[in-house]
């Protein structure tokens, strides 16, 4: 498979823009025909229902694959550069964008369709082939995805191989020519560490403790309803779902009031050593159900607070303030969202300003996600590179820096002050040219003076070829 994808790729069989955008339609089609069977293949995995399969996977996928075709040509085609001083005459200078080339997207189980689908729109789009490899976690939407990929996509182009950790460290032994990884940060290691053997480039999305911090002043009945949903939906198993909350004394019980009211059923499992279960706490293990739950006034040491909770469960931590709250923050990894509920600018701009995250949502979760015009990724621990929109496209292409120069006289005469021999007049021109004036020193007659020295140089060059 990876090495019909690697011929696929050198055929150039992927690079005209009509085979991109039959291929994407095709994908499009693919989802549109078959919204039943993708339903009930998450319902198996996940038990997701079909609310969210719709809302989380479906539609977010088709619009991934809507902006790409909508915006395809204009994102592929050459981009002019407008040149130094030193290469005006007679240079051309574009920025070609140019596909990697045969591709591994490694996608999870939490959203197995929609987080397959969206970096291999990337991929497409771009003019790359990929390996695709789904979680093995998610069985039925695994199969669901390797027969249609197969009914309509190109075979030779995308390939989907299904496996668990043995196929997964086998196809990172190949050399890619990019690798898409959404998932947790101790497998992205050993994706990394395989990559570095080929210097393939990366996009890992990663995940990490999205904090929600609440000014006491802000609408608690909002916050609430807004935290209860980011939480809950897809059972709290979305890698920006906001894993704590920071807040003061004065607001949390106003605070834990509403989100009783935003909950209906409240359970959960867990193993923390310290704080109040609030709302919640019950499970059904044979079920798999772990339902909604808050646990007050948790320790900052506590086993809750060291990794991705990953489920329905809500920790909140007091804080004396909004510096208490930064200082906490910028103590634990860079996280892949933040979220800020505040009314009062400088609140929000204060924590923006003092903190580091992939993304920062002011008064709402999880909706960032659904915005194709915003980048997506992380940083740090959190995740490298981007994606969404046009940001798919750039992460599957290079930026190829592509320079034409004209042989004419004119062209040559522009240039000839570099060639040896070499004299002191030259060099003075050449510098002239070459040597830019900072902004700060620059005055109207300097602003201009380069063009009496454009001139100048045709003046020796033209005296050279007479």
């Amino acid at each position: 498979a990876t090495e019909t994808a690697r011929q696929t790729f050198r055929s150039g069989i992927t690079r005209p823009l009509k085979y991109r955008r039959h291929q994407l339609e095709q994908l499009w089609r693919l989802i549109d025909d078959n919204t039943d069977l993708i339903i009930e293949a998450l319902k198996k995995d996940l038990h997701k229902h079909k609310n969210e399969t719709i809302l989380g996977e479906l539609i977010p996928s088709k619009e991934e694959i809507n902006d790409a075709l909508e915006h395809l040509e204009e994102w592929a085609k050459d981009e002019k550069v407008v040149p130094a001083l030193v290469n005006r005459v007679g240079v051309t200078c574009l920025k070609r964008k140019e596909p990697k080339g045969a591709t591994l997207i490694i996608s999870p189980w939490n959203y197995p369709f929609f987080l397959t689908i969206g970096p291999l729109v990337g991929a497409i789009a771009a003019g790359c082939t990929a390996v695709i490899k789904p979680s093995e976690v998610a069985p039925h939407s695994a199969n669901v995805m390797t027969d249609l990929f197969a009914r309509y996509l190109d075979n030779s182009a995308y390939i989907v191989i299904n496996g668990a950790a043995q196929e997964t460290t086998k196809l990172l032994e190949y050399k890619w020519d990019h690798i898409f990884y959404t998932g947790n940060g101790m497998v992205a290691k050993i994706i990394m560490r395989a990559a570095a053997q080929h210097l393939t480039s990366l996009t890992l999305e990663l995940g990490g403790k999205s904090p929600a911090i609440i000014d006491e002043h802000a609408n608690l009945t909002v916050a609430a309803k807004r935290i209860a949903f980011g939480k809950t939906f897809n059972a709290g198993q979305t890698c920006v779902a906001p894993d704590y909350v920071l807040i003061t004394a004065k607001a949390q019980d106003k605070f834990v009031q509403e989100l009783k009211k935003a909950f209906d059923e409240l359970k959960v499992l867990h193993e923390n050593k310290s704080g109040d279960i609030v709302i919640g706490g019950e499970t059904d293990e044979n079920d798999l159900y772990i339902a909604p739950t808050v646990i007050a006034n948790v320790d900052r040491d506590d086993k809750l607070m060291e990794d991705e909770l990953f489920g329905p469960l809500l920790p909140m931590i007091q804080v004396a303030d909004v510096d208490d709250a930064i200082e906490y923050i910028n103590s634990k990894d860079e996280p892949l969202a933040l979220y800020i509920f505040s009314s009062n600018k400088k609140f929000a701009n204060k924590v923006m300003d003092s903190t580091r995250s992939g993304a920062i949502l002011v008064n709402d979760t999880l909706m960032h996600v659904a915005e194709g015009n915003l980048p997506f990724g992380g940083t740090g621990p959190s995740g490298m590179g981007s994606y969404h929109g046009k940001k798919s496209f750039d992460a599957f292409s290079h930026e190829r820096s592509t320079m034409v120069k004209d042989l004419n006289v004119v062209s040559e005469a522009a240039m000839s002050v570099r060639y040896a021999p070499y004299n002191d007049t030259n060099l003075k021109v050449a510098r002239m040219v070459l040597e830019s004036v900072p902004r700060f020193k620059k005055s109207f007659v300097l602003k201009h003076f380069k063009w009496v020295v454009i001139a100048l140089i045709f003046g020796i060059g033209l005296k050279r070829f007479a």
